[in-house]
């Protein structure tokens, strides 16, 4: 009996030691809104930017202990799936479709300026990315076959379309998802990655267009986010957000560049709109069910969290990552 009680406390022990081990839990900062937030800009550990549904923003300067929300006025009805922030007054945000915009404040949300407008038919941007404070790029949805593509060189002041010869071609019913700003991330200063899904999914690396082994062949499937380590070392996710549930083929890891692809031993557990590389081997991943961690490069993710986020993103200038998804949630990482 003595034995077996030893043996009790020791699993209890034990148990308790791979809880602290683990160490990673989700902070939830704000919930219970009706904005659906899919952009996220984390400057610095103190000032977080995000944009959502319903034209709203949010700014927080005190670690996300208190955000200021505002709506664009004219916006109201604009769904602003990506905001790229610059420090605690300037910010560039985007708007989709119908017409798709991209504004632009200066004095901390109060103002915005549209700095970007296209009426074209079937516009439908999809995420931003910069490389520094200057030099920006924006991607849409095919037209006419092939991926839109525009350019800022002021900050994002002025955008120009880039010539259309110049546009990367898709496949039939192959396109982006605008699920977290992320299917498109800078590889070096000078170049960019983007990842596809829908009937055909790809990741496209320089002017190579490679074929992922990610879940694809529906319009709800494919490759939804992209994260770099090196210009060699990179994990895209994705899967099927109508089966969020399903982690068949939804994680694939790439040490070459592209060249070959290899699915986790323990891949996230669901669909993953977005993913992130925090430093070291450690990543992080989120999606309608929950948030997955990984410790060694993406070869086994943990379950952390099963609050749903649709973004995850570090600090650029920090160490802070912060997290955000529908009903106004944002959530923090902690280190236990």
């Amino acid at each position: 009996m003595l034995y077996q009680l030893k043996i009790i406390v020791f699993t209890i022990i034990l148990s308790a030691c791979f809880q602290c081990l683990a160490g990673q839990t989700i902070q939830l900062l704000s919930s219970g809104g009706k904005t659906s937030i899919r952009g996220l800009s984390v400057v610095d550990d103190r000032i977080v930017w995000v944009s959502g549904s319903n034209g709203t923003i949010g700014r927080s300067i005190d670690s996300g202990n208190t955000f200021k929300w505002m709506v664009v006025k004219g916006f109201e009805q604009t769904d602003f799936r990506d905001i790229e922030a610059f420090d605690e007054t300037s910010a560039v945000i985007m708007g989709i479709a119908a017409p798709a915009y991209i504004l632009r404040t200066a004095d901390g949300g109060e103002s915005w300026k549209v700095v970007y407008e296209n009426k074209t038919s079937g516009m439908f941007l999809d995420a931003m990315e910069f490389w520094n404070l200057h030099s920006g790029i924006v991607i849409g949805d095919p037209i006419d076959g092939k991926f839109f593509i525009a350019r800022t060189f002021d900050g994002g002041m002025s955008w120009r379309n880039i010539p259309p010869k110049n546009y990367p071609a898709a496949d039939s019913g192959e396109a982006c998802f605008a699920s977290s700003g992320t299917n498109i991330r800078k590889l070096n200063q000078q170049e960019a990655v983007f990842v596809s899904g829908g009937l055909s999914a790809n990741i496209f690396i320089r002017d190579k267009k490679i074929l992922l082994p990610i879940i694809q062949g529906k319009e709800t499937t494919g490759a939804n986010s992209v994260a770099i380590k090196s210009s060699r070392i990179m994990v895209v996710v994705g899967g099927d957000f109508a089966s969020k549930d399903s982690n068949i083929k939804n994680c694939y890891i790439t040490k070459d560049a592209g060249k070959n692809w290899i699915a986790p031993l323990t891949p996230p557990h669901g669909y993953r709109s977005c993913v992130e590389w925090l430093g070291k081997k450690k990543w992080i991943s989120c999606g309608l069910n929950g948030v997955d961690f990984s410790k060694d490069d993406g070869n086994n993710w943990n379950w952390i969290s099963k609050e749903s986020f649709h973004v995850c993103r570090m600090a650029k200038k920090g160490k802070a990552v912060f997290l955000a998804g529908g009903g106004g949630r944002i959530g923090k990482l902690s280190f236990n």
